[in-house]
């Protein structure tokens, strides 16, 4: 009797396995997060890229009305990736601005005074860190970022020192912080909107502190012959990652 109990209890795991193990199995339809294929979520391809953009430089002219803006801007970018989220930048632009023309030795009510504007080109050579606010991936194949970048901006091509004052812009060490977002229409092909608000400082000459006939003066005794100015850049830009 113990042998045939044993040998029932043996067949009867044997029959609840087999059946069990033709029960179909439920479709994956409760995986957590999303359809790789219908996933709003795509990889950004850790590649070098190159950029080129279109935008425009303005604003802040300083206190005194003398430095450079205006400014239509052309500029090419290298980009090589640093982990999942950052980027090293490499930046070389030409701007295309304008510039007023102070005579210290005109009295404040003179045509003299202040001329112009009068055409400006300036040239700038900057390195960027960026930041991608979504990491590695794209949102429907978007990425918001941030940044910074530190360069120098030095004068290409200007009216110069025509009423001897003693005024050049030269070259400037320059500030920038960044924020924009890029359409990544493709695996190669990337569309780019960028803000920057690009900052540097404006030396006057020793002749703005000088009185006038009338005895006004460019910069009044009691302020710095220094001056620092935002300019907000705006630029639209297409890339090519390798």
């Amino acid at each position: 009797m113990t042998g045939r109990f044993e040998c029932w209890n043996v067949g009867r795991w044997i029959v609840l396995g087999v059946f069990l193990s033709n029960i179909p199995t439920a479709p994956l339809s409760a995986q957590v997060g999303h359809d790789p294929f219908n996933s709003p979520y795509h990889d950004i391809p850790l590649h070098p890229a190159f950029f080129v953009f279109g935008g425009h430089l303005s604003h802040d002219r300083g206190r005194t009305g003398a430095g450079p803006s205006n400014a239509s801007t052309y500029a090419a970018r290298y980009e090589i990736p640093a982990g999942h989220s950052m980027g090293f930048q490499f930046t070389l632009a030409y701007l295309k601005g304008d510039r007023f023309i102070l005579d210290p030795r005109a009295d404040s009510t003179s045509p003299y005074r202040k001329q112009g504007p009068f055409p400006t080109k300036l040239g700038m050579a900057e390195v960027g860190l960026q930041l991608r606010l979504t990491g590695g991936k794209t949102w429907h194949g978007f990425a918001p970022y941030v940044g910074t970048g530190l360069g120098l901006m030095f004068d290409l091509n200007s009216p110069g020192d025509t009423t001897l004052s003693g005024y050049h812009f030269g070259t400037k060490i320059s500030l920038a912080g960044s924020t924009g977002v890029r359409w990544y229409a493709s695996r190669h092909l990337v569309v780019n909107a960028d803000l920057r608000a690009h900052m540097w400082r404006l030396k006057y000459p020793l002749s703005f502190h000088v009185p006038a006939p009338d005895n006004s003066q460019i910069v009044p005794p009691n302020q710095p012959l220094s001056d620092w100015t935002a300019h907000p850049w705006v630029s639209i830009g297409l890339g090519w990652i390798f």
